[in-house]
């Protein structure tokens, strides 16, 4: 096999920046089918990407003989059900975080993966992101000594979809927008976190109240790693101003600082002295390139029968801190992640 197919099952924003990456940037994966429950979306995707097998219904597109991996970006309370589905018919996975709602579904997903032996990555796309990626290879090398305190920011400039402010079907901004700083504080540091302890409210949002009490907009999650390091997540979505994904890690003999809320590009002085740069105004611009290369990456693993750098263990342990902090607001006091493995 020189190239592989793909079939993508849910044809929203984030599925459709994979989709142009397969048409236009990747040349060994071509994009051949799509999936998705809405029929509007899908004959509106399948018009704009010029793609002619379509289906409705998932377990259909997981049965197609031309397809041979599936790009999954679909609400987080399908994943596991479409994971475990196409895991069974022997199609490779790559799915969008947050990999499930719950660690039981991740092992579901697993467990299904495992017993077909087909690749699973989860998309994390910051741990291919050039920045990212530096800060990580610095920190290895031990020329800052050793790590102290880490900070992630993740912010969203406006509100994820209308299915998510339900908490229990998506575990809120914590998994649909922070899971990638779960992720990558972990991955920065080396080590599984201990406990954390998280406050959230809704400052935004009045109109949600009434029909999703639980829902928040803010959030801030205090950390303690396994291996004595304290660190720091705040979200907010909608925060207005642009995409904001910044990290700052505090070493024995300095410190990095990953990303910037400004934009690549022009800043403008005024007479008066003040200075206009512009913010990032969506994730697709900030992490353009690591979307491609995480796909790159994938599409690598599968024709040359590699471990994906992201696994489907990584995705659990983003999950379990994830429902570890949510338990930990509505408890109003720190929580001790569960192990797992």
């Amino acid at each position: 096999m020189s190239q592989l197919r793909f079939c993508l099952i849910g044809t929203g924003r984030a599925g459709l920046v994979h989709a142009w990456n397969l048409g236009a940037r990747i040349k060994r994966g071509e994009l051949v089918a799509l999936c998705d429950a809405n029929p509007e979306a899908l004959t509106n995707a399948a018009r704009e990407l010029n793609v002619t097998r379509l289906y409705n219904d998932y377990r259909q597109a997981v049965r197609d003989p031309e397809v041979d991996a599936v790009i999954i970006v679909t609400p987080t309370f399908l994943h596991c059900e479409i994971a475990s589905e196409a895991a069974r018919n022997n199609k490779h996975i790559f799915l969008e975080k947050p990999m499930a709602i719950t660690v039981k579904e991740c092992r579901t997903i697993m467990d299904a993966v495992n017993q077909n032996g087909v690749k699973l990555q989860i998309g994390f796309m910051r741990r291919f992101d050039e920045g990212f990626l530096q800060a990580k290879e610095k920190l290895e090398s031990g020329q800052l000594g050793s790590i102290t305190t880490i900070k992630s920011t993740g912010r969203g400039p406006g509100l994820p979809p209308s299915w998510s402010h339900d908490i229990s079907k998506s575990n809120g901004l914590l998994a649909e927008v922070n899971s990638h700083d779960f992720d990558s504080v972990r991955w920065l540091v080396g080590a599984d976190l201990k406990r954390v302890y998280a406050e959230a409210d809704n400052y935004k949002c009045a109109d949600l109240q009434n029909q999703y009490p639980d829902f928040y907009d803010n959030v801030l999650v205090n950390l303690r790693f396994k291996n004595g390091v304290i660190g720091s997540i705040d979200g907010a979505c909608p925060c207005g101003y642009g995409y904001d994904a910044r990290t700052e890690i505090l070493c024995t003999g300095g410190v990095i600082m990953i990303g910037s809320i400004e934009n690549d590009g022009v800043s403008t002085v005024t007479i008066d002295g003040g200075v206009i740069r512009n913010a990032h105004r969506s994730w697709r611009n900030r992490f353009k390139d690591a979307y491609l290369a995480e796909l790159e990456h994938f599409i690598d693993c599968v024709l040359n029968d590699r471990t994906p750098r992201v696994t489907g263990l990584d995705g659990l342990q983003a999950v379990n801190a994830v429902v570890a902090a949510n338990q930990s607001i509505r408890l109003g006091q720190p929580v001790v992640l569960p192990d797992v493995q």
